[in-house]
């Protein structure tokens, strides 16, 4: 089955600490909804844009997306 990396941009000076604090709620919510999603993170590309992401199955894409509304999303390697 094919994943998906759904991804929040945040840009700016704090964008860091905004991924980090935004990766608290996207755990909040695999824990209230019992979703078997274990790949989570945050990526910092400058000190003026960070990401906070998950993975999921595309089976499982829409709904979450719907109810996250990432900002963008792509196909997910782990190499």
């Amino acid at each position: 089955m094919r994943k998906l990396k759904l991804i929040w941009d945040f840009r700016g000076p704090v964008s860091q600490k905004t991924a980090e604090h935004h990766l608290i709620h996207l755990k909040e919510y695999i824990q209230l909804e019992a979703l078997d999603i274990t790949i989570t993170g945050v990526e910092t590309f400058s000190d003026m844009h960070s990401i906070a992401y998950l993975v999921v199955e595309e089976a499982m894409m829409k709904p979450i997306r719907d109810a996250l509304k990432p900002h963008r999303g792509q196909i997910y390697s782990n190499t």
